[in-house]
């Protein structure tokens, strides 16, 4: 049974996002995975320091004691990461950032603890277009993200979705979450 932890990079509740992270979760289950859902809104996260203690010999970690110490073991275990997140002025979430910037702290001798993990993604932006939004700019991140740490994106789902909740009638964007979900489940 794969392991994923769904990040969810929302400050909504009910963000067309979040209800795009939770069709891939069935996904995942119906697939015989299990999902965390991890709703980043919600953590006290603080920003990176760039004190480079976590670079520092094995074990030291991140000095910053603040909800991240609680999820990186998570990250570390699960085979999969799903990242959820709407576009804010042309890239992802603040909340989605700031967890980025943290997992620095998960490199490890010999590269980092996200090698060979699946990754997806689903971003989510008000206008009609991917380029025009910003989320290009987010694709293009993860995208090199993933080539660095040398982690395998598996997908990454986005659309237009305006008002919240609205992303729920597009049933072929759900439906793709939804496969992506299938697929980061292994």
């Amino acid at each position: 049974m794969a392991k994923v932890v769904v990040l969810l990079g929302s400050p909504r509740a009910r963000g067309n996002s979040t209800l795009l992270a939770e069709s891939a979760a069935r996904g995942i289950a119906e697939s015989g995975g299990e999902s965390y859902l991890c709703r980043l809104h919600g953590m006290r996260i603080e920003p990176c320091r760039a004190c480079d203690s976590c670079q520092k010999p094995v074990g030291s970690g991140c000095v910053v004691r603040d909800d991240m110490q609680d999820l990186y073991p998570r990250l570390t275990s699960a085979e999969a990461l799903l990242v959820a997140s709407p576009i804010y002025w042309f890239t992802v979430s603040a909340q989605t950032k700031l967890f980025m910037d943290r997992c620095y702290a998960l490199h490890v001798p010999g590269g980092h603890a996200f090698a060979g993990k699946r990754i997806g993604l689903i971003l989510t932006y008000g206008d009609s277009d991917a380029m025009a939004s910003g989320a290009i700019n987010a694709i293009r991140t993860f995208q090199d993200a993933c080539r660095y740490l040398e982690a395998d994106l598996v997908g990454v789902v986005h659309g237009t979705a305006g008002a919240a909740g609205a992303v729920a009638s597009n049933t072929a964007l759900v439906d793709e979450a939804y496969r992506l979900g299938r697929e980061l489940a292994g």
